[in-house]
């Protein structure tokens, strides 16, 4: 289970640390392309969720970050033998708590990733584990057995 518990604390770090390169290279709201075409780095602050939905409702953030970290903490110790579940869960742990770390610490998330060939909201990496946390815990349930019974 250790393992489970460094890569949270290492997906969390690198989170903080892109963040933290961002916020002191590239002005708030400017832009640096990064693969012209594919991808730029834009420093946003976003106070609220995805799609700026719910801004400055910082008390329902803290809320409910503290109710999704208490279940998925459960939901890993009790789904402890299922690797894809524990993979999926882990990724959405450090997800969550990369943005909750910024709520705390400043008010707001910083997002970064802008996809320039699509018109899609500026993410972070926070975001993008916990989406692949999601799309794991997904595959997970559509490959298990037991709910056939």
């Amino acid at each position: 289970m250790w393992i489970y518990w460094a890569l949270m604390f290492i997906l969390v770090v690198i989170d903080q640390l892109i963040k933290s390169v961002v916020v002191r290279q590239i002005a708030l709201g400017a832009t640096k392309t990064v693969v012209p075409g594919l991808l730029s780095l834009t420093n946003l602050h976003n106070n609220g969720a995805a799609w700026s939905i719910l801004q400055g409702k910082l008390w329902f953030f803290y809320l409910i970050s503290i109710v999704a970290l208490a279940v998925m903490g459960y939901l890993l110790w009790r789904l402890r033998t299922h690797r894809l579940y524990e993979f999926g869960i882990v990724l959405m742990i450090a997800g969550t708590l990369g943005n909750f770390i910024d709520r705390l610490r400043i008010g707001y998330v910083v997002d970064m990733f802008q996809l320039d060939f699509i018109n899609f909201p500026i993410f972070n990496f926070a975001d993008s584990c916990l989406t692949v946390g999601v799309i794991l815990i997904l595959i997970a349930v559509l490959r298990d057995d037991s709910f056939d019974k």
